[in-house]
């Protein structure tokens, strides 16, 4: 089994920053995509952002050049720093990562369990 925990999120004034990590565990082979979503009261859950394994990243348009995406391969865990935070960056952030379990399995996404992310002054 593979588990993602979260950590990172909480209350932070508009222009202000966070950032957020979320660490893979378990029967571990390989991890192929990893991704940050969200999901705002009302709303269906969005991507934020994603980084492959070798590093090349893509971001939803409303993020970019204020967010980044970053992993530590040999910790198996991925970060997402906001910055320049919005109200409308408000939501539940949730990690997702595409893990090989064996040389023979093929990926099967696995999800975290959410962090709230709210932005007020």
């Amino acid at each position: 089994q593979v588990q993602l925990v979260e950590s990172g999120g909480g209350l932070v004034q508009p222009g202000g920053s966070l950032r957020l990590s979320c660490a893979a565990s378990g029967s571990i082979f390989s991890i192929n995509t990893m991704a940050w979503y969200r999901q705002a009261p009302g709303k269906q859950r969005e991507l934020v952002a994603r980084i492959i394994s070798g590093g090349s990243t893509n971001y939803a348009d409303s993020v970019k050049g204020r967010f980044t995406i970053s992993r530590d391969n040999v910790q198996n865990t991925v970060y997402l720093q906001m910055n320049s935070l919005k109200p409308e960056d408000t939501a539940v952030y949730y990690c997702n990562a595409d893990v090989q379990i064996s040389r023979r399995e093929a990926n099967f996404r696995y999800w975290g369990q959410g962090t709230q992310v709210t932005v007020s002054s």
